[in-house]
């Protein structure tokens, strides 16, 4: 199958923004019943991941979480100043893969996929890979 791109525009500093329904469009699009969905953040300051997204106040505590674990302040040395971004988005991850069964998503009853956002506000890039079981 063909690589998808579509752009995330984010309006914050930090901010996970739940981009399940764009990729459930595009799945429903490509017409593919059982295999695997491929995703990618070719950004080196922003992430993606599965998560709860019931309740906002989760993708709230990870962001504040992370800001524990990376401090905002510190001597980094890189000079454009976003080393904690950089460092987030290593932990985070830059990719997922679910598979999909019966035309949908294989996720959890209170998971959905965002892309976490840790140097905006920005116009950001996925790329999406749908590849159907033989």
């Amino acid at each position: 199958m063909s690589l998808t791109t579509f752009n995330v525009r984010t309006q914050s500093h930090m901010q996970m923004i739940d981009i399940t329904a764009t990729v459930e469009g595009l799945l429903q699009k490509n017409s593919i019943a059982d295999g695997f969905c491929y995703l990618f953040n070719p950004h080196t300051t922003a992430a993606l991941t599965i998560n709860e997204g019931a309740d906002p106040d989760v993708q709230h505590d990870i962001i504040n979480g992370l800001r524990e674990i990376v401090p905002l302040q510190y001597n980094y040395r890189h000079r454009e100043g976003n080393s904690p971004s950089h460092i987030m988005a290593s932990l985070v991850g830059s990719s997922i893969t679910t598979a999909i069964d019966n035309g949908r998503l294989l996720l959890g009853t209170w998971q959905r996929i965002f892309f976490c956002e840790f140097d905006g506000p920005r116009t950001r890039t996925v790329h999406c890979r749908f590849s159907p079981l033989p």
